[in-house]
């Protein structure tokens, strides 16, 4: 199989992302505490990824899912841009307020593994003989 080689990430980008990961706010480092090490539904995030020219709260390679954390900085209107082009690229975003993740941690949770869990679209058949049995008169 040939190596996939992937172009370098623009130096702004890979310096802004390092910076946010040492500089995490108290929403993202108790989110960050519970999504690490595969611990919704098997899956691995990243935290602070670039995504030029944007960078993702967290994100979720395998299922194309972003994470967003907003606080008061954050302008519905840059939001809704980032959130365009993201959108357009394929992935899929989901927002939290700081205050969520900090006072509803569990609920916040729930949403996430919604997001990325397992779903079994049709109902799964019972093992043969396992069914409601026809009762004889």
């Amino acid at each position: 199989m040939p190596k996939i080689i992937k172009p370098p990430l623009p130096t702004r980008s890979l310096t802004n992302s390092r910076r946010l990961r040492r500089e995490q706010t108290d929403a993202e480092r108790e989110l960050w505490q519970r999504l690490r090490g595969a611990q919704i539904a098997a899956r691995k995030f990243r935290r602070q990824h670039p995504i030029p020219p944007y960078i993702a709260d967290f994100c979720c390679i395998e299922t194309k899912l972003i994470i967003e954390l907003d606080g008061s900085q954050h302008s519905a209107e840059s939001d809704a841009a980032r959130t365009r082009f993201l959108e357009a690229g394929g992935w899929k975003l989901i927002r939290f307020w700081d205050s969520d993740v900090l006072l509803n941690i569990d609920g916040v949770l729930d949403a996430i593994w919604n997001a990325v869990g397992p779903r079994t679209l049709t109902p799964t058949p019972l093992p043969e003989g396992e069914g409601l049995k026809e009762q004889k008169p």
